[in-house]
């Protein structure tokens, strides 16, 4: 598609010039290590379960398809497009979400995926880019409209996600929404004090959830305190890395897989780095660097405060993702059970971070001969301008 003639005015060949290709690149980078990764870690963990050791491999392959082409077909949508399918797609994940309380499969005391004929599905997932964009278009929709309550209706649906999380439980899930939404009012201006209060309420909720929780005290316990509970999974991931040194053990010479049942997806970095070794490591980490904040810069330019907001919370989610997944891996969290975008096993995780990503592209797509503010819409006057 590199080939595409200037003089060609077509959608797709307007779309291929305009997208942002660095970001592209990435992700078809992220989605080959997917691929790689899946066939180094998941036939020892098939077998382990009695499955065909091919089975997590070909049901991958299928999902990395489909995010592939998520990806794309959401970077066509315009901004009016990506709001209208992430109310759409918001309405659908709350009616999902709130289903897996009554329907829902159980898995390790919590009910957050429902059972379809060929796969799970985990509907909180596709609440963080839709919430995202929902949230957005709420607190700048009140600058064009006077008497708009956009930031109470933002609040309430935010109540609405906290009770459902809260019930599940997904205690993870909610702290990344969280921090998502606070982002996103710090950005789009709200007083600092009223931000610090919402950090406040978030360090006590998460008190609370140290309380209320037996998982979560146990996960906080073996983090702080080594010498407390079962240290398995974390220990022989260090290993892992350690066994790998720079340059890794080789493809399929690793043991990590044979080891941890979730090789193939909370502990998916692990294998990378015993099988590829530390340079590797650090290269997939520089990929995400690039994505989060390339993203972020081109935010700089941008005028609309949809825009802005909303693709800010966007990546500041993907970017969070990615470090809970590698950063309690390497044990400098305490163990979340978080997939490591467009990486680890999971159909849902791959196509709501598609979804996120497909998002992104289509907000900072340039648009030559279009004009990048709304008629009506005053210029971005957020935390960027009062800086």
């Amino acid at each position: 598609m590199a080939a595409i003639s200037r003089v060609d005015a077509s959608y797709l060949a307007r779309w291929w010039r305009h997208v942002d290709r660095v970001t592209l690149s990435c992700i078809g980078i992220l989605i080959g290590f997917g691929y790689v990764l899946m066939l180094a870690a998941s036939p020892a963990v098939a077998t382990r379960i009695g499955a065909s050791r091919d089975m997590f491999i070909l049901k991958q392959v299928i999902f990395l398809l489909l995010a592939g082409a998520i990806v794309t077909a959401t970077s066509l949508l315009s901004p009016r497009g990506v709001r209208r399918l992430a109310a759409a797609g918001f309405v659908v994940a709350i009616g999902a979400t709130a289903l897996t309380l009554v329907h829902g499969v159980e898995i390790k005391g919590a009910r957050r995926w429902i059972a379809l004929p060929l796969m799970s599905v985990q509907p909180s997932e596709f609440l963080k880019p839709c919430f995202a964009v929902v949230t957005a278009w709420l607190l700048t929709e009140r600058r064009l409209r006077r008497f708009f309550p956009g930031m109470p209706i933002a609040l309430g649906l935010f109540a609405v996600i906290l009770l459902l999380l809260k019930s599940q439980p997904d205690i993870g899930m909610l702290s990344v929404i969280t921090t998502v939404f606070l982002a996103q009012l710090f950005i789009d201006g709200l007083n600092i004090f009223f931000v610090g209060a919402g950090v406040g309420c978030m360090i006590a909720a998460f008190l609370g959830a140290y309380m209320v929780f037996p998982h979560v005290r146990s996960r906080v316990e073996r983090f702080l305190h080594p010498n407390v509970g079962d240290h398995y999974q974390i220990d022989t991931a260090l290993r892992a890395f350690g066994n790998g040194g720079l340059m890794g053990r080789g493809p399929g010479e690793g043991r990590v897989k044979d080891l941890l049942p979730d090789a193939h997806a909370d502990f998916v970095f692990a294998v990378a780095g015993e099988e590829f070794g530390m340079l590797i490591c650090l290269f997939i980490i520089a990929v995400f660097g690039v994505i989060v904040i390339r993203t972020l810069l081109k935010l700089l330019r941008e005028d609309d405060p949809f825009i802005v907001v909303a693709t800010a919370g966007l990546v500041t989610g993907f970017g969070l993702q990615a470090f809970v997944n590698m950063g309690s891996t390497l044990h400098l969290i305490p163990t979340k059970g978080m997939t490591l975008p467009f990486i680890s096993y999971g159909g849902s995780s791959a196509m709501s971070v598609a979804l996120t990503i497909g998002m992104v592209l289509a907000l900072t797509r340039q648009r030559t001969g279009e004009s990048r503010i709304p008629r009506g819409r005053p210029a971005f006057r957020g935390r960027r301008a009062a800086a």
